[in-house]
């Protein structure tokens, strides 16, 4: 594996996930999800369950069944205004990307399912060019891909468990520039790092119909803590501190945090689903970010900017959700959703390399059956992100316009 450092890894991935969910998550992998603003745990009518909850899985259509999603994400620029200097003022630049997402389903084997979901639950990047931004984050950029294959039985026509393992692969890149001192006739300091790793974790579910047209469900996909390896190319000006230069490994542990869903869903009429599910991010397991080299940097600028630990202290986060499904007729279906998103920065280490805030979810969807073994559906969806004011050791102002735009479309097929 090529070892590059993982120093901003951490705040890349929370960077990226900041502009339309909290911390770095990115609940949105299908057109269900996202036509319902990620309330897609209860009620799971295609092969997406095989991610949002593979119990349900035994209740789908015995065939063998696939479904292909493409989102994309259009990420806003978030300016911030600084109350001390309009010098310090900055303006993160607008991205988009797109991603990829596929899920199986096995036929029905003596009450026994079989499901492989393979998709990105965090990513994406940010970028601040400007002065003072620049010197902490002036390029963030992440991908977290993920291969979770999971078993489910259906225990009774009433409940059902599912089990699952989940491979994760992260990458990442950072760089930073800028002055860290003004003493000293103005120190500077710049970095260039890259990292990767893989880690596992597992997934657990279970659900319980109480009558024909209720679901009950239950969700966990537990922490993983990402320990990347890399290497790191640091600078800076102040010579006459010991060496300016530090070029070698460095690696820090990070966490990926576990995730419990409670949903409940209840079909009405044979036509009108409508889901309410509850979200708990265990983001309290972030800290302290602390960098780890080999041997000393050598120098008390470089020590300072890139190997001292970050005190985080992150909050667990509670998401609201209610997702709606109304079958207009057997071949179209359309679904509209809204969500409530807490973030989990308090003010004292909120920073550029994640300018979270809360926010509030907003989509709409459809699906249309092409004939008995094609489904296909689109579906959009805009996180608005709160304005953020806070006063910290590095930040004195207010953080504005974050927030995103999501599209997906996706085919489903029996095979």
């Amino acid at each position: 594996m090529k070892k590059k450092i993982a120093v901003a890894t951490l705040g890349l991935m929370f960077v990226a996930g900041s502009a339309y969910a909290s911390g770095y998550r990115i609940p949105e992998q299908s057109v269900n999800s996202t036509a319902k603003a990620g309330a897609n745990v209860a009620y799971t009518p295609s092969a997406d369950a095989a991610f949002f909850n593979p119990a349900n899985i035994s209740w789908l259509d015995n065939a063998n069944l696939f479904e292909a999603n493409v989102t994309y994400i259009g990420l806003k620029d978030i300016t911030y205004r600084d109350n001390r200097t309009s010098s310090f003022n900055g303006e993160a630049d607008m991205e988009s990307f797109v991603v990829p997402t596929f899920f199986l389903v096995s036929k029905d084997y003596n009450g026994m399912r079989l499901a492989l979901s393979l998709d990105a639950p965090a990513g994406l990047s940010k970028k601040w060019p400007q002065p003072f931004p620049r010197t902490f984050a002036e390029e963030f950029s992440l991908t977290v891909l993920e291969a979770n294959p999971s078993i489910a039985y259906k225990i009774s026509d009433r409940f059902s468990v599912a089990a699952g393992i989940r491979g994760i692969y992260a990458d990442a890149t950072v760089s930073s520039a800028g002055r860290i001192s003004r003493s000293f006739g103005g120190v500077t300091a710049k970095r260039h790092m890259d990292g990767d790793t893989w880690e596992w974790g597992y997934n657990l579910a279970a659900t319980y119909r109480p009558v024909e047209n209720m679901n009950v469900a239950v969700t966990y996909r537990s922490n993983v803590d990402l320990n990347l390896e890399g290497d790191a190319s640091l600078a800076t000006s102040a010579s006459f501190a010991g060496s300016p230069t530090y070029t070698g490994d460095g690696e820090v542990e990070i966490p990926l945090p576990g995730v419990l869903a409670i949903a409940g869903s209840y079909t009405f009429f044979d036509k009108l689903t409508v889901e309410l599910e509850y979200d708990r991010t265990y983001w309290s397991e972030y800290e302290t970010l602390d960098f780890k080299y080999p041997t000393s940097l050598n120098n008390m600028f470089l020590t300072a900017a890139f190997d001292a630990p970050k005190t985080k202290n992150w909050d667990d986060t509670d998401t609201w959700r209610i997702g709606v499904s109304y079958e207009i007729n057997p071949s179209f279906t359309v679904m509209a959703g809204f969500a409530i998103d807490e973030n989990p920065v308090p003010d004292d280490t909120l920073g550029f390399d994640l300018p979270d805030s809360d926010a509030q979810l907003y989509s709409l969807g459809l699906r249309y059956s092409v004939n008995n073994n094609i489904d296909i559906g689109m579906a959009y969806l805009y996180d608005d992100k709160d304005s953020r004011s806070v006063s910290n050791e590095v930040v004195n102002g207010t953080f504005d316009g974050a927030g995103a735009h999501l599209i997906t479309v996706g085919l489903s097929y029996k095979l």
